[in-house]
């Protein structure tokens, strides 16, 4: 069985990238250039094989999966059957129903996640834990995918299982996948844009835990972040829910503006793609827009960004639209709402909390 583990991810000080969270991002945030997703593909189709027995081309027997499906339920197969199920979910159309539906399934993949909040605070999870759990949330994220599990899977309120991995600070890269891979889980819900599933994560923690790792996390971790972010400001409920306060939009704005400023020394084409998809969103709400007049980042306006964006046609005309939107008139009944976060907070405040 080490053997097996030591080929995924070394238990080493230095693991190599999890296979599992390495293409988290790109697969997540691949099909959003035009602003259409669909709603049935997996975050994690794009995943490469691990080994050369788990190709594309193999065909998976329904009673190999039926097998180790089963033998999820003894601990002694357990670590190998998850291992073996995340490599394969996206060769298996209906993993997620099976899994489901399966005595004990989702029981057996809670209680691996759980298994390891013990090593969380003070931060002790290696490399092995690391992996193993990020496999049981690989299966998660298949179920949270899938149209027939997707609704069951928010009843059960499975995500805020999740949220402590979010919650943690520790750089290493066992504590970087396991935020990076729940981070695909709740990436994975949102890419659906279905209104319910906004409304339930806007009764959780998501928005400041997403608003964190985007300003402390890795590359890969922020943009998964601004994904999810961009997905509920997307929605009209997430727009007005985050808009709806001074105290909520200054917070958002806060770090959108960070992260700007951080672009400006390593700018990343595809996080700086989903930073400006977020103020465009923003810009669509009049008093965010006055807000935003005064607030959005110097070097939006000024072509800092000409070259990291030059082959990006798609975000080069998003950024145009929200400068021209923000150029336009502004209502003759709205409140100034200049200066945010600097002058007349009482001004700023009463009119967020003003309804749309």
């Amino acid at each position: 069985m080490n053997a097996i583990n030591n080929q995924q991810l070394p238990s080493s000080a230095t693991p190599s990238p999890n296979p599992l969270s390495s293409t988290t991002a790109t697969t997540l945030t691949s099909s959003t250039a035009g602003g259409n997703n669909n709603a049935s593909a997996s975050t994690s189709s794009q995943q490469a094989p691990s080994t050369p027995s788990s190709s594309s081309s193999s065909v998976v027997s329904r009673d190999r999966i039926s097998q180790w499906i089963t033998e999820l339920l003894s601990s002694s197969t357990r670590e190998g059957a998850l291992m073996e199920l995340s490599r394969k979910r996206e060769k298996v159309a209906d993993l997620a129903v099976l899994l489901w539906h399966s005595f004990g399934s989702v029981a057996v993949l809670l209680h691996e996640v759980i298994s390891v909040y013990p090593y969380i605070t003070p931060p002790t999870l290696t490399a092995q834990q690391s992996n193993r759990v990020c496999n049981a949330l690989a299966l998660l994220q298949c179920i949270a995918s899938h149209p027939d599990t997707r609704s069951l899977f928010i009843q059960a309120n499975i995500p805020l299982f999740l949220y402590p991995f979010l919650n943690t600070k520790s750089s290493t890269r066992p504590f970087e996948y396991l935020r990076l891979t729940s981070l695909g889980v709740i990436g994975a819900l949102v890419k659906t844009d279905e209104t319910d599933v906004i409304n339930f994560l806007l009764t959780t923690e998501i928005i400041p835990l997403s608003l964190r790792i985007m300003q402390s996390g890795s590359d890969l971790s922020k943009t998964v972040a601004t994904f999810i972010l961009q997905k509920i400001l997307a929605d009209d409920c997430g727009l007005n829910y985050i808009c709806q306060t001074f105290d909520r939009f200054s917070h958002v704005a806060m770090v959108l503006g960070r992260m700007v400023l951080q672009q400006q020394r390593e700018p990343s084409g595809r996080l700086l793609k989903h930073i400006i998809r977020c103020y465009l969103r923003l810009s669509d709400n009049p008093r965010a827009r006055e807000a935003l007049r005064s607030c959005l980042p110097d070097c939006l306006k000024d072509h800092t960004f000409d070259i990291a964006l030059k082959d990006d046609q798609s975000t080069k005309k998003w950024l145009t639209q929200l400068l021209m939107n923000l150029e336009s008139s502004p209502p003759t009944n709205a409140v100034n709402s200049s200066g945010v976060g600097q002058q007349q907070p009482q001004q700023q405040t009463s009119t967020f909390q003003q309804q749309s």
